[in-house]
């Protein structure tokens, strides 16, 4: 089953929630967890379910996230018809860009047909979790499904921003509503509601009609979520496959980030520093892949006025150093740089970022190559920060890519 499904990344989104993060790369090419980018997940999960054959469709400031795919995941072999493969927009069926995620593989169906896949497997780039997307083909298969939806139960006050089903005993899908202002509890957890992953298996000649169809209704949103899929559900077996049960051959956590905002990517930054994470990254049976440079070992030395670096409860990457400085539950990619007498608390710095000596940061995220002047403070006086950086609803100050603060005046870059 597995060598007859085509999975289908939709990786192009703008992340405009991310910003300023998404200022110069795709929600899903931004790093996550010190070492990784957050397509990663969803790419190691098609790796280990035995996905082969993997299209990873691209649009907003893709050159990082299609430089990320080269370097990293340029590991299937395409003379025996594996691939990972970056799409951009072709503007084979019109002169617009992808509008939808219905859309977006529209406009792609040639590549869909000409695959003699049975099965399409239609994942997101941009969420946080592991998953064996081989248990959910063999459900979908043994269930006589046409259509098959992930779902997992989330807080029913979270629900407004999800496809909400109700599920029948026979695992079958009866009413669907995409981010209803009213969510529908579950019957027997008033305060839960059952959710849409946003990860389907069509039946591929079923998906290449739809897509047609849907594309010649001018009032459609192009939209999985609120237009196919409710649609389907009158005519079609639809059924909801349930996320994070022991079938599958992934040691099941229950684990599932949406990272779409400030708010929940830092969140979800912070999870991996818990005594125990909920995601465990050190787990054998399901590593998670990525691209990594060729760093030297990250390290703690003293500084000039000979303090010993500290390093409480958290992550470092390769070429990190911290000199004389102080990090605490924070996340450091790699070449970063604490100097003496620094102090980084609660905080994400990405690549090349320098604290300079005596700095106090506190609940920032950081984007790559800043260089923070000695003395500065980011994270304490929330007035100065916000004449000069973006800060989330809870106070997370982020700092974006190349900033520089010149002689008291600082400019973005």
């Amino acid at each position: 089953m597995l060598d007859k499904t085509l999975s289908i990344i939709l990786a192009g989104g703008i992340g405009s929630r991310l910003h300023p993060l998404t200022a110069d790369r795709a929600k899903p090419g931004v790093p996550f967890g010190g070492k990784y980018r957050i397509i990663d997940f969803t790419l190691t999960n098609c790796l280990h379910s035995g996905m082969r054959r993997v299209l990873v469709l691209t649009q907003y400031k893709s050159h990082s996230l299609q430089k990320h795919l080269r370097d990293g995941w340029t590991i299937f072999n395409p003379e025996i018809s594996e691939y990972i493969t970056a799409v951009p927009p072709q503007m084979r069926t019109g002169e617009s860009w992808y509008g939808g995620t219905a859309d977006a593989i529209y406009q792609n169906l040639y590549l869909l047909e000409r695959s003699n896949a049975r099965y399409a497997l239609i994942l997101s780039g941009d969420h946080i979790y592991r998953m064996d997307y081989a248990a959910m083909l063999a459900f979908h298969r043994d269930q006589g499904a046409d259509l098959t939806i992930a779902c997992m139960r989330v807080p029913l006050a979270d629900a407004r921003g999800f496809g909400v089903m109700s599920v029948d005993e026979a695992h079958r899908i009866r009413q669907f509503h995409e981010k209803p202002a009213n969510p529908q509890p579950l019957p027997d957890d008033p305060h839960s509601a059952m959710a849409s992953m946003g990860i389907y298996v069509f039946n591929m000649d079923l998906l290449c009609r739809e897509l047609r169809a849907d594309h010649n209704i001018a009032t459609s949103s192009h939209d999985f979520g609120k237009n196919i899929i409710p649609q389907l559900i009158e005519t079609h077996r639809v059924c909801a496959y349930g996320f994070g049960g022991t079938a599958g051959r992934v040691t099941p956590d229950g684990y599932w980030r949406d990272v779409g905002t400030i708010e929940s990517y830092y969140a979800a930054n912070m999870d991996l520093l818990a005594p125990v994470p909920p995601m465990n990254l050190y787990q054998t049976d399901w590593p998670i892949r990525t691209y990594q440079g060729q760093h030297p070992p990250a390290r703690l030395a003293p500084g000039t006025s000979g303090r010993e670096g500290q390093l409480v409860r958290s992550l470092i990457c390769g070429g990190t150093v911290i000199s004389g400085g102080n990090v605490r539950r924070s996340i450091l990619c790699s070449h970063v740089h604490v100097d003496d007498d620094a102090v980084v608390e609660d905080s994400i710095l990405f690549d090349g970022v320098r604290v300079g000596a005596g700095a106090r940061l506190k609940r920032c995220i950081v984007d790559k190559d800043v260089t923070i002047p000695p003395g500065e403070r980011i994270g304490e006086d929330p007035a100065s920060d916000a004449a000069r950086f973006t800060i989330s609803e809870s106070g997370i100050v982020v700092v974006p890519k190349g900033y520089q603060f010149t002689n008291g005046l600082e400019s973005g870059m």
